[in-house]
């Protein structure tokens, strides 16, 4: 039996995404469906409205709408030395490989509001490379980005992030890089110095450099197969040739066109190599 309801949502949802891509240019037409509609539909209850059409039409006509949407449809569930092995994984396999370079371009696409941004300068600062590194950080969402650039965060999130940072091979005091007040904490400028950051839409934008390391994680299983094949074909233009690439742990490069073109380095962290 036919679901008539469930059919005109769908096609609602679709006219919607395919509104915001033509007008806007940001394109979620490829995310997956399942957590698209579920962020879709907050974003209707968020607004006070009651319907698809009726959000397409607020996000067309109100520039501040689109703003709170963005936000509903991007991922910024972030931490400190989130999955504390892939950075320990980073310090024992990855750093060896980048200290045979002069000058080292990372690139960490998908920043959301900064954390794990900070994360990788107090490791390369630990490790000694931080020095001759410049770290891309980007995101979509202008908002997020802003919240990243200042380094501020929220003082009762610490104790987890120095318990992070010491499962991760931190070697010194976690406070020594943060100045704390107000219930929140600010970060070390120093830790500020060699990074950039800049809106990027993985979805529509080219390569703009060339990386000796790529982290995006925890990004591509909100998109579908389509999607996720042409960001990986971004970042594979992006690398530079033994460059790393690292992702989440429900990610992977199986079932990608250039899987064969990889090495993995730590399995079990997805990180890999390119090879060809």
């Amino acid at each position: 039996m036919i679901n008539y309801e469930l059919e005109l949502e769908t096609l609602e949802i679709e006219l919607l995404l395919e509104a915001v891509f033509r007008y806007y240019g940001y394109d979620f037409r490829n995310y997956a469906p399942a957590s698209l509609k579920r962020r879709v539909w907050n974003a209707i209850q968020a607004e006070g409205l009651t319907t698809v059409s009726g959000l397409q039409d607020k996000v067309l006509h109100h520039r501040d709408c689109l703003e709170r949407f963005l936000l509903m449809l991007s991922v910024n569930v972030t931490a400190m030395f989130r999955d504390p092995s892939f950075y320990l994984a980073l310090r024992h396999v990855v750093v060896p490989l980048l200290k045979t370079y002069p000058f080292i371009r990372i690139w960490h696409a998908g920043c959301s509001t900064g954390e794990e941004i900070y994360s990788m300068a107090i490791l390369l600062q630990e490790e000694g490379l931080y020095d001759r590194c410049r770290i891309y950080a980007t995101d979509m969402n202008e908002a997020v980005l802003k919240q990243a650039k200042a380094g501020i965060f929220a003082l009762d999130r610490m104790q987890d992030y120095t318990q992070n940072y010491q499962q991760a091979g931190g070697k010194r005091s976690f406070s020594e890089y943060y100045t704390s007040g107000y219930e929140h904490v600010i970060f070390s400028s120093s830790l500020k110095r060699n990074l950039v950051f800049s809106q990027h839409n993985l979805v529509g934008d080219g390569p703009f450099n060339e990386f000796n390391l790529i982290v995006c994680r925890n990004v591509l299983i909100y998109f579908n197969k389509i999607l996720q094949e042409r960001v990986q074909t971004l970042f594979y233009k992006s690398l530079s040739r033994f460059g790393i690439l690292g992702l989440g742990r429900q990610e992977s490069l199986k079932f990608i066109s250039y899987y064969q073109d990889y090495e993995e380095l730590v399995g079990c962290e997805k990180l890999y190599r390119k090879i060809s």
